[in-house]
């Protein structure tokens, strides 16, 4: 499933209306369009188990028939029970994001109800279902393991979508990751500058300045390697998007800095030489477990002696990273091919016995990634008609409007969290 190159739907030959009263374009969307075709008694008894578990959630869940469910709070509303229990029946969690796409539940906010999900996620699946996921869980296709090649593909599948698209919900900045606020909640005007302070927390965790050579690892579109070099830093950035890798370029002439970053289309695998200094923002999570190891490799063979390195990961629990990282999700179907978020467990463990750099600092900040993810989505929302006109259709609309509200979600439970991390590596003894 490829989130790019959308097309314009041929409602006579390939869309299907769902509920939402929407077309869906069956050649693009071939699981939304159609819910897949489940037996009547795998309906009924998902149906049974899905009531079961949001009975006692503080939730309040409507059917057409004029019933409800939960123990009261944030609405959710069912439009088609039956799809809606084929979908999460046959394919669980990715098929609740499936229904939602084809609007066949809908929310008044589906953030509130999605904390409620996230912050209960234990729970939603009986223990003894829990214990057998290996047998009824999707594993993640071998095509998106984050191979040189391969993490190439799952890169350029998210953020060449259009940098049109991201200029529209992203502040001038065009920063791609989570902000730091100086209090909450957060506006939109101070959205530039609290990227810029999470940009200079990192440059100062590592020691930018006059003269520092730095490595870069994922570039987005620019911001951080421009502020480095404004401190007079050498930047060497690298990224697996085309598209980001021209944008950045631009951005860099047009600041006068072209002679001080250097953007390479490289994979960290392939970066050559040492470094005072590195910094990756929110690229560990593309990486994926397999490779993490050689990730953090690279980071150390990268560093000079007495060198310092500034990360910033999203990190999920421990537990459930290890009970769902063999397993397909749906914002890796949709969103993220071949991601994995770490657990801090899992950096510390995987910088310990692979590397010699030490953790010397890690900072959480997960409340400010919600709010930045709300700002996005806001302003995502206010901009739908801009963004169908860039030719992207109701149902990447109601995915990408997903993919920010379960988020947002994740950070406003706690179920997930963002760390910045200072590594440093021993200075040599000759």
């Amino acid at each position: 499933m490829r989130t790019a190159d959308p097309r314009p739907v041929d409602a006579g030959r390939t869309a299907n209306v769902r509920s939402g009263g929407f077309a869906v374009d069956r050649a693009r969307w071939p699981d939304v369009a159609v819910p897949p075709d489940a037996s009547w008694a795998r309906t009924a008894i998902t149906a049974a188990v899905v009531r079961r578990a949001l009975r006692g959630l503080p939730l309040r869940v409507r059917f057409p028939d004029g019933t409800a469910i939960g123990a009261g709070g944030p609405v959710l509303d069912v439009h088609d029970p039956k799809a809606f229990h084929a979908r999460i029946g046959s394919h669980g969690l990715v098929g609740f994001g499936e229904a939602y796409m084809a609007g066949e539940w809908d929310a008044p906010d589906p953030v509130a109800v999605l904390t409620v999900l996230a912050g209960h996620v234990a729970q939603l699946v009986p223990e003894p279902l829990q214990r057998l996921r290996g047998l009824w869980a999707a594993r993640r296709p071998r095509s998106e393991r984050n191979t040189p090649d391969g993490a190439r593909d799952n890169i350029s599948r998210h953020y060449d979508l259009s940098n049109d698209l991201f200029a529209l919900f992203l502040d001038e900045t065009l920063t791609y990751s989570a902000a730091l606020f100086r209090g909450f909640p957060a506006a939109w005007d101070l959205l530039p500058a609290a990227q810029h302070r999470k940009i200079d927390r990192l440059l100062d965790l590592a020691k930018v300045g006059e003269g520092t050579r730095l490595l870069e690892i994922g570039t987005g579109w620019g911001e951080l390697a421009i502020r480095a070099a404004v401190r007079g830093a050498h930047v060497t950035s690298l990224t697996l998007s085309r598209e980001q890798r021209e944008l950045a370029r631009e951005r860099a002439a047009a600041a006068g800095l072209a002679d001080r970053v250097r953007i390479e289309l490289r994979d960290y695998r392939e970066a050559r030489g040492t470094y005072d200094a590195v910094v990756s923002v929110e690229m560990v999570e593309a990486v994926g477990a397999e490779f993490w190891p050689d990730y953090f490799r690279a980071l150390d063979a990268l560093l000079e002696p007495g060198g310092r390195v500034a990360l910033q990961a999203i990190t999920m629990p421990h537990d459930r990273m290890l009970a769902s990282r063999d397993t397909f999700t749906w914002i890796q179907k949709y969103i993220f091919p071949g991601g994995l978020l770490p657990s801090v467990e899992a950096v510390a463990e995987t910088v310990r016995d692979h590397t010699a750099l030490r953790v010397a600092r890690r900072d959480a900040y997960g409340a400010h990634y919600a709010e930045t993810l709300r700002l996005w989505r806001e302003r995502f929302a206010e901009r739908a008609d801009e963004v169908s006109a860039l030719g992207f259709d109701a149902t990447f609309r109601r995915m990408w409007t997903f993919y920010l509200a379960y988020s947002e979600a994740g950070f406003r439970s706690g179920y997930l969290d963002v760390q910045q991390y200072l590594l440093t590596k021993e200075a040599s003894t000759r």
